[in-house]
C-alpha cells in the first residue's frame, strides 16, 4: 500500500503501538503558553494500549519540568484516563470528538491526513479553563 492509499485508511489500534516523537504547543487564553517535547509510547496490555507520555514541559518564564501521563486505549480507539474513566472516542478516519468535564468542555480534532505523521487538536472551553493545545505525533 502506497503512503498516500494508507492515509485514507481508517487507524486501528495496532497502527499507534511502538514510540512516538511527540511536540506538544499550549496556548493559554489567560496565562503563559507552554511546550512539551518528548515521547509517547503504545505498549500492549490486557485492555488495550496503555499510552505513556513523557518529556519536558517549558513555560513561559518559568523552569523546565518534568511531565508524564498515561492513557488506556481500547481496540475500539475509545480512550481512558489512568483512574478508569473515560475520556474520548479517537475517530479511526480522523475527525472530531468531544469530552465534557464540568464545567469545562474539551472539543478534539485527530488529523491521520500525514500519516505516520498525525495531530490532536484540543480546544478546551469554560469557566476554569481556556486553551488550545496542539500535540503532533511521529515516528
Amino acid at each position: 500500500m502506497s503512503e498516500a492509499e494508507g492515509d485514507k485508511a481508517a487507524r486501528v489500534l495496532a497502527d499507534f503501538e511502538g514510540r512516538w516523537r511527540m511536540a506538544r504547543r499550549i496556548g493559554q487564553a489567560n496565562g503563559p503558553d507552554a511546550r512539551l517535547e518528548g515521547e509517547a509510547c503504545w505498549s500492549p496490555v490486557d485492555e488495550g494500549l496503555l499510552c505513556e507520555e513523557r518529556g519536558v514541559l517549558s513555560v513561559e518564564g518559568q523552569p523546565p519540568l518534568e511531565a508524564y501521563r498515561r492513557y488506556l486505549w481500547r481496540s475500539d480507539l475509545s480512550v481512558w484516563f489512568d483512574d478508569g474513566r473515560y475520556f474520548h472516542q479517537v475517530p479511526g478516519q480522523g475527525g472530531p470528538c468531544g469530552h465534557w468535564c464540568a464545567p469545562d468542555q474539551y472539543d478534539g480534532v485527530y488529523d491521520f491526513s500525514r500519516w505516520p505523521v498525525w495531530r490532536c487538536t484540543w480546544q478546551v472551553r469554560g469557566p476554569r479553563k481556556e486553551y488550545r493545545m496542539v500535540t503532533e505525533y511521529r515516528r
